[in-house]
């Protein structure tokens, strides 16, 4: 019996090693060839320039390139809707983004489910708007702002660089959680936008910080708030529109997916490697100089991230009753 017994325990220890070998020499394996990359936005944007810094340490690292393909188009969907179609074999990644949490409210005709379909990797940054205003209006401050922005219901023009944008969607949580009136003036993108705030043509935005620092340093806007739970390091004297407005929050954020059923050992490789990356104070650095604190975390933390954000994108879509152009 005791030798039967010994004989069980070593075919029991062989049959768990054996997958664990198979796994380790899986991963050792990954990547086989360049990764691509899919970004739905244009060279040149926040999620271009995350993806090819994120991209780069990848590739230094697992001894493969990753190559950033821009797939801009259809507020993201194109490139998402060719990764959910792309074999899952970690060979072809997502750049997600705050766009692919929104979207699952605004466009009624996708052909894939966003948080179904793509696999979490991981985060890579999350960065403030600012909430700013023409110096013409005279508040001050956030409460300021709430009560002549009552005291004048539709009179205050709310600039975003575009519907169902972002700093759109951010606008409006503000008006569902205040209360405020204001009324809503699209731009084909940011640069316009600001354009028309610098002049006086509107009078409050929703901004990403990098595009505006410049013009609040100078007077020009002033900052009444920044959209984080926590206050900017780019913008440390400006408070949270949060410590006013309770349950205010708006990130702008990127991280990576990959299609679902990529395997969990592929996707640990990735998550690792990546964490390693944003822990490193160089790349850090390159993220600060962005406006954005980098976003580290494990798998299953950037999938709760992503149906948190998807949840309350789909509320302030509906009170709003926004649809896409």
């Amino acid at each position: 019996m005791t030798l039967l017994r010994r004989h069980f325990l070593r075919l029991a220890a062989g049959a768990v090693a054996l997958p664990a070998a198979a796994r380790f020499a899986f991963a050792q394996s990954y990547p086989a060839r360049p990764v691509r990359v899919l970004v739905g936005y244009p060279p040149g944007s926040g999620p271009d320039i995350a993806a090819r810094l994120t991209g780069q340490w990848l590739s230094d690292r697992l001894g493969q390139p990753f190559v950033v393909e821009n797939r801009p188009g259809a507020g993201s969907n194109l490139a998402a809707e060719a990764v959910v179609r792309a074999p899952a074999d970690g060979h072809t990644l997502l750049l997600t983004a705050s766009a692919n949490a929104s979207n699952a409210a605004l466009y009624d005709n996708l052909s894939f489910n966003f948080i179904r379909d793509i696999a979490p990797v991981g985060g890579i940054y999350r960065a403030p708007f600012v909430m700013e205003v023409h110096p013409s209006v005279p508040a001050k401050t956030v409460p300021e702002f709430i009560a002549y922005a009552k005291a004048n219901p539709g009179k205050i023009n709310m600039a975003s660089s575009g519907n169902g944008t972002l700093p759109h969607v951010a606008g409006e949580l503000f008006k569902m959680l205040t209360g405020v009136d204001m009324v809503h003036v699209p731009y084909r993108g940011g640069a316009p936008a600001l354009v028309d705030l610098l002049g006086g043509r509107v009078q409050v935005r929703f901004g990403v910080v990098t595009e505006s620092i410049e013009h609040i340093k100078a007077g020009r806007l002033r900052a009444l708030a920044v959209t984080t739970a926590a206050r900017s390091d780019v913008l440390p004297d400006v408070p949270t529109v949060g410590e006013f407005v309770p349950g205010y929050e708006a990130s702008a954020w990127t991280g990576i997916g990959a299609p679902r059923n990529t395997s969990a050992d592929i996707i640990d490789t990735l998550n690792k490697t990546m964490n390693a990356g944003l822990s490193d104070p160089k790349l850090k650095n390159q993220f600060a100089g962005l406006g954005a604190t980098v976003f580290v975390g494990s798998p299953a933390d950037f999938g709760k991230y992503i149906a948190d954000e998807t949840e309350k994108w789909a509320k302030v879509v509906k009170f709003a009753g926004i649809k896409p152009d």
